[in-house]
């Protein structure tokens, strides 16, 4: 495991952080996730994330997708307008994170998936509903509104918590697109949780106890984290 550097179409610099499988790759390559960061940004979580893949058998790639898009501040700004848009230089980021993927000769390009959370939920539904990647498993993220956008995605396994008024509708839209479309998926809308259930970002008594009231109702549930992973390696068995 490690942090690269990649060169974006427009030449500026993006950090990704890499975790592989150990031992020799299978003769085709290893599967492999694309995984899409929080709001937070590029810390430790997500590495942490990258890293249980790779545990598990399937390389990781985790791009700093604040990267390239502008000084602190409007770079968040500028990465939250191009999801709630579906589109824009963010999503040209995660396609040069994946070219950047598939040509490592340990990779197999047939085989790439992509999740997200929270911010980075809602850019991988949106990213995977363009083709080009086998898998998706976004969580607490946006939704497409209408179910025609979601015509072309892949096999989705997802989760949301029920306390987590802000998002909870989005992922009961999800289950009723992917249903009416009868593309194979695994939504569950977890009880008595809030967002960011599998994020630990450890935070201190106070701002956890912040959180913990807002409309997010935000905390880490090992709980519904863990069975989350159990669903979605399983889901990954079948699919990826």
């Amino acid at each position: 495991t490690n942090t690269e550097t990649l060169s974006l179409p427009d030449r500026r610099p993006m950090r990704v952080f890499v975790a592989l499988p150990e031992g020799t790759p299978p003769e085709r390559g290893w599967p492999a996730m694309l995984v899409i960061h929080d709001i937070a940004g590029f810390r430790d979580d997500v590495r942490r994330i990258a890293t249980r893949f790779a545990d598990f058998g399937i390389a990781a790639l985790a791009p700093a997708l604040f990267d390239g898009a502008g000084p602190p501040g409007i770079c968040v700004f500028r990465t939250l307008r191009d999801c709630q848009k579906g589109e824009g230089a963010a999503f040209d980021r995660i396609e040069a994170a994946q070219q950047y993927l598939a040509d490592k000769n340990s990779i197999d390009p047939e085989r790439i998936g992509i999740t997200g959370f929270c911010l980075g939920g809602g850019f991988a539904i949106f990213y995977a509903a363009r083709g080009g990647v086998r898998v998706c498993a976004p969580y607490y993220g946006e939704t497409p509104k209408e179910a025609e956008q979601l015509a072309n995605v892949c096999p989705v396994v997802a989760g949301f918590g029920e306390r987590d008024t802000s998002f909870v509708g989005t992922g009961r839209r999800l289950e009723s697109h992917l249903e009416a479309l009868g593309i194979p998926h695994d939504v569950k809308i977890y009880p008595g949780v809030g967002h960011s259930y599998m994020n630990d970002h450890g935070s201190g008594p106070v701002m956890s106890a912040i959180m913990r009231i807002t409309p997010l109702h935000a905390a880490y549930d090992e709980p519904a984290a863990e069975d989350s992973w159990r669903r979605m390696f399983e889901f990954f068995a079948r699919h990826l």
